[in-house]
């Protein structure tokens, strides 16, 4: 089972999502897309809450209101987080999530921690929870049971065939570039040949007088 929200705080809506549980949160780190930027209370127990990005975007593009929808969110499923003020939440893209066969169920480490100059990994500082903002991603949720490794797969397949797409359309261009090319100097060939004619038509007529006179 994973739980939906709406982040309807810009327009469109942006995506959040979490598992039910920590089994479910196994199969979120292990079939996350690359789009996904995972969120979760620093050094405390809490949902893995994740935002899914829209195709080129980056953590920079996320806005501070969406950030904020979803630190509040992690805050308000982590039962220690949730009664303390003042809380890190850290982020990073899914892709930097790091997973190994020692570690727990549902627990999770980094490729990269380094906040300097890679920026892996990133804080929003949470002073209390905005029951304002809780309730309304709670109005918006939805829970559904989905196959994520169809979904992932899928990702993948219609990536597969945009790549195609544009490796077909750029192979066209490039095509259609080499043809203008061709019937360019082609052109430039037949100009200088036709300037060539002239000249030596007009040498030709000078003689013709000289002979005649």
């Amino acid at each position: 089972m994973v739980l939906y929200f709406e982040s309807n705080v810009v327009s469109p809506p942006s995506i959040i999502f979490m598992g039910a549980d920590k089994h479910e949160n196994e199969d979120l780190i292990k079939w996350g897309f690359p789009e996904d930027v995972w969120f979760h209370v620093d050094k405390m127990s809490s949902a893995h809450v994740y935002l899914r990005l829209r195709k080129g975007e980056t953590l920079d593009d996320i806005p501070m209101a969406v950030l904020t929808d979803c630190a509040q969110l992690v805050k308000a499923n982590s039962i220690q987080g949730c009664k303390t003020n003042n809380i890190a939440v850290v982020y990073t893209l899914w892709e930097n999530l790091k997973k190994t066969s020692d570690m727990e169920v549902g627990q999770v480490g980094f490729h990269s921690n380094k906040e300097s100059v890679t920026l892996k990994v990133r804080t929003i500082q949470v002073e209390k929870k905005i029951s304002e903002i809780v309730n309304r991603l709670n109005k918006t949720k939805e829970e559904k049971v989905v196959n994520l490794r169809e979904l992932r797969e899928e990702r993948d397949r219609l990536e597969r065939e945009g790549n195609k797409k544009k490796l077909r359309e750029q192979k066209q261009r490039e095509k259609e570039e080499e043809k203008k090319r061709k019937e360019e100097a082609a052109l430039r060939s037949y100009d200088s040949l036709m300037v060539s004619q002239n000249m030596m038509s007009n040498k030709d007529n000078v003689s013709d007088e000289d002979d005649f006179m």
